[in-house]
């Protein structure tokens, strides 16, 4: 046991993530400080804190009061104390305080980062600064300096630049990053099931909308947070404030490829070989990236991949039977509102905001409009499913006017999910305002109530899924495509 706690330590230490962003030639721009002033940053974060004098196990349960402001204790900081308690017993003692899995580091002061260099940290107390400030010189003169990926979506911080010694890197693992995020889901999905195989993609939307809500489910509860900066490098800044075990990134890059390959396996002629050995870099690509980008541990990352394999254990079998049920059960439509409905509401109970909640409600509410449009399709004698006599199929013969005609397809399609997506947000945003009665005079805000995020983030993406199936195949048969 002792020895697995070890493991476990080692695998989740921030440390490990930044020595293989500096092998990846990430470098911060941290300066490093000592003294007393450094020391002044440390225990205060930038901030004038009153304690209320209550603790559990040594930890005080009024935090990070801004200046000459006092923060009473509340219930919710019960799940952060949680979080900090379940890092501590791996062996990671920590000043920081945690908001949704962002710990806020603690050489920050004043709302400016006071740096330390992760090489200098890891060292330890006992490197000589010269060195390290002479070797950060040497780093800004062989790299570029970029700003983290896309701002906090909690906080807006930017975040501290950094240094990139292999461009190539930087936008392979960029690349592989966006593989788990909306824009990559909202050209994807539609693309086979509109130029490939409708029914795979049906499939494949119900395994990731398990997968995901499962993930976000389990990741809120454990509450564990992100890697520490420093001596982390936040690459990326969006998702910051989410909790970090498991990795959904981690998840979906493992169940989507692999789902993949075992849906077309049988159906499709193709070297199934060539398809495993995608499937497995598609894989590597994206849980390497989350590491890279400075968002996840290697332990984060093990969890979420290992998890992802548990739920297709379970949900492969299954699917024929879901599927079976969403196209021909009468009361599909109920069952199917239901029940996106009914896991939206049980799983959402964050001490504060983050992207986490709004993710899960548009992934089920995306699956929702799919499975209802697939029951439409099949009462109306749309789309109908190919025949065991007309399998296997077998890759087309590609040619200028075929790949022209997909191209044209897909673009004009995902047009429309963007306009779809706009044109519904414009609408129930202050609908669901008016009838929440939250105030809709600041959307940004309004939009973090969850009786206004949970109905409207439903109803736009389940919108955008029932477009994906019935609207844009309807489009496309009146223009001939």
């Amino acid at each position: 046991m002792e020895r697995l706690k070890e493991q476990l330590r080692f695998l989740q230490d921030p440390h490990l993530v930044a020595r293989f962003q500096r092998i990846c030639g990430v470098r911060s721009s941290f300066t490093r400080t000592g003294g007393k002033a450094a020391d002044r940053a440390r225990s205060s974060n930038g901030a004038c804190h009153h304690w209320s004098g209550e603790t559990v196990s040594g930890v005080p349960l009024a935090m990070g009061a801004g200046e000459g402001e006092s923060l009473q204790a509340v219930p919710e900081v019960r799940r952060r104390i949680i979080g900090l308690k379940v890092t501590k017993s791996l062996g990671h003692d920590s000043d920081s305080a945690f908001q949704n899995g962002a710990a806020v580091s603690t050489a920050t002061a004043g709302g400016e980062t006071v740096g330390v260099d992760p090489a200098a940290a890891e060292a330890g107390p006992g490197a000589p600064e010269s060195g390290s400030r002479g070797a950060e010189n040497g780093m800004k003169t062989r790299g570029s300096t970029v700003k983290p990926l896309r701002k906090n979506s909690l906080t807006g911080e930017s975040g501290q630049e950094f240094v990139i010694e292999n461009r190539f890197l930087f936008y392979l693992f960029t690349f592989g990053t966006e593989l788990g995020n909306e824009m990559f889901y909202i050209t994807f999905f539609p693309f086979i099931m509109w130029n490939v195989d409708a029914w795979v993609s049906r499939r494949l939307i119900m395994i990731w909308v398990w997968v995901m809500y499962l993930g976000q489910c389990t990741k809120d509860v454990i509450g564990w947070s992100r890697p520490a900066s420093p001596p982390v490098v936040k690459v990326e800044m969006f998702y910051n404030s989410e909790y970090s075990m498991p990795s959904t990134h981690a998840m979906s890059g493992t169940a989507i490829p692999f789902s993949l390959f075992f849906l077309t396996y049988g159906r499709w002629e193709y070297p199934h070989t060539l398809g495993f050995i995608l499937a497995l870099c598609w894989c590597v690509l994206v849980c390497s990236s989350r590491i890279y980008m400075g968002m996840h541990s290697v332990l984060d990352v093990i969890a979420g991949f290992l998890y992802s394999i548990l739920i297709l254990l379970f949900i492969l079998p299954a699917l024929d039977l879901i599927d079976n049920f969403n196209l021909t059960c009468r009361y599909a439509p109920l069952m199917i509102v239901s029940l996106h409905v009914g896991l939206g509401l049980f799983s959402f109970t964050l001490d504060t905001w983050s992207t986490s909640r709004g993710d899960t409600a548009q992934i089920l509410g995306t699956g929702a409009g799919v499975a209802l449009a697939s029951h439409v399709n099949q009462r109306l004698g749309l789309m109908p499913d190919l025949t065991p006599d007309q399998l296997p199929l077998t890759l087309p013969v590609f040619s200028s006017s075929r790949v022209g005609t997909a191209m044209l397809r897909h673009i004009l399609g995902v047009l429309v999910l963007v306009a779809t997506r706009a044109l519904m947000k414009a609408v129930t945003i202050p609908l669901v305002c008016w009838v929440s009665g939250v105030p809709s005079s600041d959307v940004r805000k309004a939009r973090q109530h969850t009786e206004v995020e949970l109905p409207y983030r439903c109803l736009v993406y389940g919108t955008v899924g029932f477009s994906v199936l019935f609207l844009v195949p309807l489009l496309f048969a009146f223009l001939q495509l």
